[in-house]
């Protein structure tokens, strides 16, 4: 599965974007049945965890510093989910990057639990 990331940009403070990403490769058509995850890396920092969305839309998971501001959803087919980024703050620049795993060996919040990633699109939020 390759996985492309994309939406991001520059916005102000308290503004909004979307990000989407979409599956493609060999086993695309089994891509709706992925759970997915969002994370974001910042400039000399680790990679965190920021959203997750089951296989079928209905669980979704955010960190406490997105939460009421983060949506993640799936499309329609499933095979592409999205990121809605409200009231967005300088301290969520950072580039994020969608992943997949068929099933959760271990938590959502790990980036090892994810098998799949995507290149990543930055995000850079102006106070």
């Amino acid at each position: 599965v390759q996985l492309q990331a994309c939406g991001g940009g520059l916005v102000q403070a308290r503004g909004s974007l979307r990000l989407s990403c979409a599956a493609s490769g060999d086993t695309f058509s089994t891509f709706s049945t992925y759970n997915m995850g969002w994370f974001r890396q910042a400039p000399g920092k680790e990679r965190e965890f920021v959203a997750a969305i089951t296989w079928s839309g209905g669980n979704t998971y955010y960190a406490d510093s997105v939460k009421g501001r983060f949506t993640a959803s799936r499309g329609n087919a499933k095979n592409t989910v999205f990121l809605q980024m409200n009231s967005l703050k300088p301290e969520d620049t950072a580039v994020y990057y969608c992943a997949a795993v068929a099933r959760y060996s271990g938590s959502y919040v790990l980036r090892r639990s994810y098998d799949y990633w995507g290149q990543g699109t930055q995000v850079t939020v102006s106070s």
